[in-house]
């Protein structure tokens, strides 16, 4: 059978990942469609809107026919860090390719930009740390660096395109990996990624995650199947943002020793003072945000630092987890899903879990990461229990 990988959040899942599925199904005539999906906190730092088990049911609902799960130590990281766990996982998958959405469309840029970079790093990483020096933040520093060794000769990808930007560094993780994948890529249609207003039949994930926040309807922007699935969640459950876990974050802010934050992965010195006093003087995480944010932290990586200050993740226990992706956690299959994992099943070189009761060590962080997703301020107990029960009782969704 042939498998086709994606990199996906479904945060929710809309009419932009329904065209992404069907295109990467159509361009790689593939038998399967492999989703890697963060799992309860995501890449820009925030709580996923709704669990990642409602957003398995949405995506084995819409064309996907396996979701399995990209570890907390690789879903809340930048961009090359994310990229590789994902790529990875999906190479223990025995994927014969992958597919991303991408504002360029085409794959010869990515591939002629990962080279050039690629010889150049030694270069590149002098002229990132020189300009972090003089307080400029990391994608800034980036940008610089690569403006500066380049500027006779620009690079053919657009890499301030959040996609783009995403893209690329799936092509280099696969390279890294010695090509086992064929990249592909799809032109992504409708709203940027970043853009906050809802209009045509495409919209983007921000869009829609404020027309919900909002309680307005954002029924134009998904695919029936998963309007059904948020509307039973509504009734049980929550959905999730930042302010929700504010008072938790803040009672950790304020009852943390300063020694202790600066072992939180991400913290630098110099930061956790600054976090600290804002604290004190914020009553919603959106004012602590306005506050904190400065020129060399973006507001993602502060979203980034916040997360691993909420779950108490180390610096030591994410380089550890970090290092590579060392096991797969299956969250949900359709048949068809099924019958492919029992084709490779035997041929994997990393356990396939299903379970996290008999897995504890492997998943230590991604059960970490759920208990405090569940421990969202006003959820109701039946809904954290629920939540609990699931991430260790539960066997993967079978649709």
């Amino acid at each position: 059978m042939n498998a086709t990988g994606i990199v996906v959040e479904y945060n929710p899942f809309h009419n932009g990942h329904f065209y992404h599925v069907n295109e990467t199904k159509r361009k790689a005539e593939s038998d399967v469609i492999i989703a890697v999906m963060s799992g309860s906190f995501l890449q820009r730092g925030e709580p996923a809107l709704v669990d990642k088990w409602t957003r398995t049911k949405m995506a084995l609902s819409n064309g996907v026919d396996i979701v399995v799960e990209l570890p907390y130590a690789f879903s809340t990281q930048k961009a090359e860090t994310f990229a590789t766990g994902a790529i990875q996982i999906l190479n223990h998958m025995k994927c014969r390719s992958f597919c991303f959405g991408s504002e360029e469309g085409q794959l010869d840029p990515f591939l002629q930009t990962s080279a050039r970079l690629y010889e150049e790093k030694e270069a590149l990483d002098e002229c990132v740390r020189s300009s972090m020096k003089k307080g400029n933040s990391y994608p800034t520093a980036q940008t610089l660096a690569r403006k500066t060794i380049f500027r006779d000769q620009p690079l053919p990808l657009d890499l301030s395109k959040p996609n783009n930007i995403l893209g690329f560094h799936y092509v280099t993780a696969n390279n890294e990996l010695n090509h086992p994948m064929e990249p592909l890529t799809i032109l992504r249609q409708g709203a940027g990624y970043h853009d906050e207003q809802a209009s045509g039949h495409i919209a983007s994930a921000t869009a829609i995650r404020h027309l919900l926040f909002d309680k307005k309807q954002a029924d134009h922007f998904l695919p029936p199947s998963v309007l059904s699935i948020l509307t039973e969640h509504r009734q049980n459950g929550l959905i999730h943002s930042w302010e929700l876990y504010w008072p938790l974050l803040r009672y950790r802010l304020l009852s943390i020793h300063l020694d202790d934050l600066n072992a939180i992965y991400e913290i630098e010195e110099g930061i956790g003072p600054r976090l600290i006093d804002a604290a004190l003087k914020s009553n919603t995480f959106l004012s602590f945000m306005e506050q904190v944010k400065t020129k060399r932290y973006t507001w993602t990586r502060i979203q980034r630092m916040l997360t691993h200050v909420l779950t108490n993740t180390t610096k030591k226990e994410m380089n550890d987890a970090a290092a590579h992706a060392s096991f797969v956690r299956l969250l949900g299959m359709t048949e068809n899903g099924r019958s492919y994992i029992r084709s490779i099943k035997k041929e994997m070189t990393v356990p396939l879990l299903s379970r996290t009761a008999t897995d504890i060590d492997l998943l230590s962080l991604d059960i970490k990461a759920s208990r405090v997703y569940a421990a969202a301020s006003t959820a109701p107990a039946h809904y954290t229990e629920k939540l609990l029960d699931h991430e260790f009782s539960a066997p993967p969704i079978l649709l």
